[in-house]
């Protein structure tokens, strides 16, 4: 507590009241004392949570009124999941910036229910989710790319030999997986079979994955692309039968209001995005 009075440049005794008030004004004990000092409680911990959202909110709201005055520059906050085609966001941006070159972006990547959150508080101007969209919280467009299912094994593994992976394939091996891909595709995917599959492991970074597959943990089902599967590299990629694909979309809160650099680009995303989807449809 002296410390923080000193960097705040008040006094310890103010600084404790202030402290006291907010315990009585949210009718609990935000501190604990132990012998090395002051430590949160889980109360304490949800507070500094819900303080650092609002002075992030805070933060991006008076960037927002700067940029008002300034249709040239900007930033916009864009949550992604992993996916190898990100590249497709990756080209709308350098083509975008030809014009407005002050533009920056802030790529936050999580899951999808990670990422869904941050736009919910308001945190992230636009979102790019794994799966169908809740149409009545989110104005979305379709992403012109799909994620396809599959295996990663190491070359020297028995399913290494298969050209493709079907449900019965699995049942004898430890599976390494994100609780999302469990809890959706892959259970539609095996149909009743999947409570026979072994997940022993999960996993959100599909990076940390790929370790456990070449330490011989587990065989990973993952999207195609996320790691490296070259020659090189001692893994490879088999894609699941019947194929499984995961739609990806663009999506952003219902009634947003955006700056004007970040509205235009939203626009280009989506005369761009709609073109790339149609010639893909009439193309398959």
């Amino acid at each position: 507590m002296t410390r923080a009075s000193q960097m705040l440049y008040t006094t310890q005794s103010a600084l404790s009241k202030q402290m006291k008030d907010l315990e009585d004004e949210f009718s609990c004990r935000l501190f604990i004392r132990k012998s090395t000092g002051l430590a949160l409680t889980e109360e304490g911990h949800l507070l500094r949570k819900r303080a650092e959202d609002i002075v992030s909110l805070y933060e991006k709201t008076r960037q927002e009124f700067e940029s008002l005055e300034e249709i040239s520059s900007g930033e916009i906050h864009v949550g992604a999941p992993e996916t190898c085609h990100m590249d497709l966001f990756a080209r709308e941006l350098l083509e975008f910036r030809r014009d407005y070159p002050n533009l920056q972006c802030h790529i936050i990547s999580g899951m999808t229910e990670q990422v869904a959150q941050l736009l919910d508080r308001g945190l992230l101007d636009i979102a790019i989710i794994s799966g169908i969209p809740d149409l009545n919280k989110y104005n979305h467009l379709v992403y012109p790319a799909e994620d396809q299912w599959g295996a990663v094994v190491r070359t020297d593994h028995p399913l290494a030999r298969l050209k493709r992976i079907e449900p019965d394939d699995l049942l004898s091996y430890n599976l390494i997986m994100s609780t999302q891909g469990f809890s959706e595709e892959i259970r539609r995917w095996c149909g009743q079979k999947a409570d026979k599959l072994m997940v022993t492991d999960t996993v959100n970074l599909a990076y940390n994955g790929s370790v456990f597959v070449r330490e011989k943990v587990a065989v990973m089902l993952s999207y195609k692309g996320l790691v490296n599967t070259s020659k090189k590299s001692g893994l490879t990629f088999i894609p699941l039968y019947p194929t499984l694909t995961t739609p990806l979309y663009l999506i952003w809160r219902k009634y947003q209001i955006f700056t004007p650099i970040v509205d235009l680009f939203l626009k280009q995303l989506t005369r761009s995005f709609s073109a790339q989807f149609l010639k893909r449809t009439k193309h398959d």
